[in-house]
């Protein structure tokens, strides 16, 4: 069923979301703050309004795709206010889970309800509409975005009420930048051995090293054709993302009274590393700052 749907935030992220959305026969009405964004995606078939208080005012749906959870909350007292009552708002930003929270609450007060849905498949995913969805919502809210989700994703997962969705975000983030730093220090060992990549590879992609980091990420070129280490570590997902998401991960550690020592430890590396020579790199590339410090 067709339906009328306002998206805010139309950056690499969200402007194919939004593309998608057109393509499975909705009307997108965009709005974003770079204009270079605003052209892509009206190039894409989507209508571009003068302000995000436009773009959500005929709207039954509205999605945001915004940097952080401030932008978030900023504009969720704009937008609940724009928005016609009963609206389902879907929030597919990563940020933390109590600002989630907040903004499910002032969609609801608004009248209106509320769905957080970070995403995971970076700018890749959102292009061919392959992206997977972890849902924070009640039951009823869930069915009525899973519909959605599913024109931008491959795969939607309910994962409990408001905030659950950014919950597994950071989880299981947390898991992929530990496992990234493991699998990074492990080919650097094996480079001070005498051990090839390649042969490192064949055995732990075969054994219980096997990890997504190693068989579809590896940080070394040559075994893994499509990963970014072949291509001078250009992002698919940027090392800056992999902090931000760790820092989210960190910070719910220390709420929760979580010692999370390894992902602290990640969130610590990450930081590092993208404030210096991994900006605008690969989160894979952490491997040439963990090489430099073996040197």
């Amino acid at each position: 069923m067709t339906q009328t749907i306002g998206f805010i935030g139309l950056g690499n992220m969200g402007g194919p979301m939004a593309a998608n959305l057109v393509k499975a026969g909705h009307r997108v009405t965009g709005y974003d703050l770079a204009p270079d964004a605003r052209e892509r995606a009206a190039g894409n078939g989507v209508a571009v309004a003068a302000s995000a208080a436009e773009a959500v005012a005929a709207a039954g749906t509205v999605v945001t795709m915004l940097p952080a959870g401030r932008h978030v909350l900023d504009a969720y007292g704009e937008l609940t206010a724009a928005a016609p009552s009963g609206a389902l708002f879907v929030d597919c930003s990563t940020i933390a889970v109590g600002d989630a929270r907040v903004a499910a609450d002032l969609a609801r007060v608004a009248g209106h309800r509320a769905v957080d849905a970070p995403v995971s498949g970076g700018v890749a995913g959102a292009e061919a509409a392959g992206l997977t969805f972890m849902v924070g919502a009640d039951a009823a809210d869930f069915a009525d975005a899973e519909p959605l989700l599913a024109a931008m994703g491959r795969r939607v997962v309910h994962c409990g009420g408001s905030g659950a969705g950014q919950a597994a975000k950071i989880c299981n983030n947390m898991i992929l930048g530990v496992s990234m730093i493991a699998v990074s220090e492990a080919f650097v060992l094996g480079e001070s051995l005498g051990l090839s990549h390649q042969a490192l590879f064949d055995v732990a992609s075969t054994a219980s090293g096997q990890c997504w980091a190693l068989t579809a990420n590896c940080p070394v070129p040559g075994p893994v054709p499509a990963s970014p280490a072949n291509r001078d570590y250009a992002a698919g997902f940027a090392a800056t993302l992999m902090a931000k998401d760790l820092g989210l991960a960190a910070d719910a550690a220390t709420a929760s009274a979580v010692p999370a020592e390894l992902g602290r430890r990640a969130a610590e590396l990450y930081a590092a590393f993208a404030q210096d020579e991994g900006a605008g790199l690969d989160f894979s590339a952490i491997i040439t700052t963990l090489r430099e410090g073996a040197a």
